[in-house]
C-alpha cells in the first residue's frame, strides 16, 4: 500500500477557537488582589490578607525596636554609667603552712569600692568573697548585703579567712610555695563573685552578676620580710 504526502493547507482554518494563552492572577498595586484592596497600611491588620498581616507585624516590630534603642540612647546619655571601681586596700596574713595536702591559714583582707556615678546607687545583694592559692579555692566568706550611694567610697570588710583546708599541690605548685615561704610573701588571689542592682532615680534595674579578681601579694606578718602590703586594684568585668 502507498501513501501519498499530503499538500500543506494555506487556506483559512475554520476549526473551534483557539483560546488565549493562561496566565496566573498575580496580586497587584492599584486595587488589584489582597494588598491592593487593603493597602497594606500599618493598622489595617484586620483586613484577611497574608501581605497585609505581614507588613503590619514588620512595621509594628521595627517601631518598636527604634522607640527601644531611642530609649536606650537618651537614658546612656543623661546617666553616662561608670563601672565600680574596686581596690585591696589592705591585707595581712598572720599564718599560712602547708604540709601534708592540709593548708592552715589566717588571713585577713579589705576592699575598698568607688561608685564614680553621679546618678546611679548599687545595691550588692549578693558579696562572696573567695581566697585561691595556686589556682586551688580554700575558703568563702558572704558579706551581708548592702546599698551604695552615688559618688561615694565604701570601704568592705576586714573580710577574715581562717582555719585548715585540704588541697593538694603539684611539683610545680609545691616549689612555688617553698620559695614564697622563703621570702615571707604569699600570691594570693581573691575573686569577689557579686549580685548587683543599679538604682537610677526611682527606677532599679534587674541583678547583674559581675565579677572582680584580685591578684594580691601578702607579707607574712611573722617573716623577716621587709615587704609591706600595697593597695592593688582589682578586675571588674561582666
Amino acid at each position: 500500500m502507498s501513501y501519498q504526502k499530503q499538500p500543506q493547507l494555506n487556506g483559512a482554518y475554520y476549526g473551534p477557537a483557539i483560546p488565549p494563552p493562561h496566565h496566573s492572577h498575580r496580586p497587584g498595586r492599584g486595587g488589584r488582589g489582597c494588598c491592593g484592596r487593603c493597602g497594606c497600611c500599618l493598622f489595617d491588620c484586620l483586613c484577611d490578607c497574608g501581605c497585609c498581616l505581614l507588613s503590619c507585624v514588620f512595621k509594628i516590630i521595627c517601631s518598636f525596636l527604634i522607640v527601644i534603642a531611642l530609649l536606650v540612647v537618651v537614658v546612656w546619655l543623661i546617666v553616662l554609667p561608670h563601672q565600680p571601681k574596686f581596690y585591696a586596700s589592705d591585707a595581712s596574713l598572720a599564718g599560712f603552712n602547708y604540709s601534708g595536702n592540709q593548708l592552715s591559714y589566717d588571713f585577713k583582707v579589705n576592699v575598698t569600692i568607688r561608685n564614680p556615678n553621679r546618678r546611679m546607687g548599687i545595691y550588692y545583694d549578693v558579696f562572696e568573697a573567695n581566697a585561691f592559692y595556686e589556682d586551688q579555692r580554700f575558703d568563702t566568706k558572704l558579706v551581708d548585703p548592702f546599698f551604695q550611694e552615688t559618688k561615694n567610697t565604701t570601704d568592705v570588710g576586714p573580710v577574715a579567712f581562717k582555719g585548715q583546708k585540704v588541697i593538694t599541690l603539684g611539683s610545680d605548685q609545691n616549689t612555688a610555695y617553698e620559695l614564697q615561704k622563703s621570702t615571707g610573701n604569699f600570691n594570693i588571689v581573691l575573686r569577689l563573685h557579686l549580685k548587683v542592682r543599679f538604682k537610677i532615680g526611682l527606677f532599679k534595674t534587674g541583678k547583674w552578676k559581675p565579677k572582680v579578681k584580685c591578684d594580691l601579694t601578702v607579707p607574712l606578718s611573722s617573716s623577716s620580710s621587709t615587704t609591706k602590703f600595697e593597695t592593688k586594684r582589682c578586675d571588674y568585668y561582666f
